[in-house]
């Protein structure tokens, strides 16, 4: 399989902080090439990486025999640019979220069904952390029961700068939470209830609550913010799962994690060597792209039922506003 990889090239658009973490992973496994609207940025990241060149544009990088593209660009592009791709015949992977509207997220779904033959994979990496492994093989083995809540709390202070002014902490940030709980009810919720306890005029949301009911007793929480002190910068908060013959306690960014039932209870460390996901993610997407047809974990179906938490949400912040 690493000598069919060798033989793909990939291209990463856009040069900021999140694309060194996908270049780290790519070197050395794929025929690696940058563009930026900063050349020397792309000429830098270039030699840092082993790449084998740059683009001058995204235009060129899409007429030329590239065979993915990696978009590390601003959430508002994402949309015009994945469907771009598509249409190029490009495999894509693109940074979460996906897009920033329930009306380009309905274009995307339409483009990505007709091209089915391509990979489009969401850079969503908590969908590939080892702890959300070890929690859903908690959870099938039944070792808690059967689930009936989730709690799920990552409060602290960040500071919005460039472009991340323009969106949401709930939708930047908290988007990632939201993949979380999904990928343990794999289900969407029958009823969303969204709370904004910060809310300031003219300034986009800092802080949310969301209550997601699924039905048949099973419920969730998710509380996140970015406007909340805390000494360890958003380390060590603790998160729940509720089940009918136990509970887990899981450190919310996934260092370790304690399950307790009637009969055991043990604390588990369940990874470092790839905390975050970025490995997994990236073998993933390279998965995808050797082997057409092969659905990611992280996919167009995942980031719809993600992001119509997240519009929903908002939805009622914008009647909040209007009241």
């Amino acid at each position: 399989m690493d000598s069919e990889i060798k033989l793909k090239k990939v291209c990463i658009v856009g040069c900021g902080a999140i694309s060194r973490i996908h270049a780290k992973q790519l070197c050395g496994k794929v025929d690696l090439y940058f563009v930026s609207r900063n050349m020397e940025r792309a000429l830098t990241l270039s030699k840092s990486y082993g790449g084998r060149g740059v683009y001058r544009n995204y235009e060129e990088t899409l007429e030329s025999d590239i065979d993915a593209v990696v978009l590390c660009t601003p959430p508002d592009l994402h949309a015009e640019a994945v469907k771009d791709a598509l249409f190029a015949r490009k495999h894509v992977l693109v940074e979460k979220p996906l897009c920033v509207s329930r009306e380009e997220l309905d274009s995307l779904v339409s483009v990505a069904s007709t091209h089915s033959e391509l990979s489009l994979v969401i850079a969503e990496n908590y969908y590939y952390k080892p702890s959300l492994q070890f929690l859903q093989d908690i959870i099938s083995d039944g070792l808690i029961g059967e689930l009936e809540h989730i709690h799920v709390r990552k409060c602290f202070r960040q500071k919005s700068e460039g472009w991340k002014k323009e969106y949401g902490a709930l939708l930047e940030g908290g988007i990632h939470f939201v993949a979380l709980i999904s990928a343990l009810t794999q289900k969407s919720p029958r009823k969303i209830t969204a709370k904004f306890p910060s809310l300031t005029l003219g300034i986009n949301e800092r802080r949310s609550q969301l209550e997601l009911d699924y039905g048949n007793n099973l419920s969730a929480r998710l509380e996140y913010a970015w406007d909340v002190d805390d000494r360890m910068y958003g380390l060590f908060q603790h998160s729940l799962i509720r089940g009918s013959k136990g509970h887990i306690v899981f450190e919310s960014n996934g260092l370790y994690v304690r399950v307790k039932n009637s009969q055991k209870k043990f604390l588990k460390f369940p990874g470092f060597l790839d905390l975050m996901g970025y490995k997994a993610q990236m073998e993933d997407f390279l998965a995808c792209i050797c082997r057409p047809g092969r659905l990611p974990k992280s996919g167009i179906s995942q980031a719809q039922r993600d992001l119509n938490i997240v519009f929903t949400a908002y939805e009622q912040l914008e009647e909040l506003r209007n009241e």
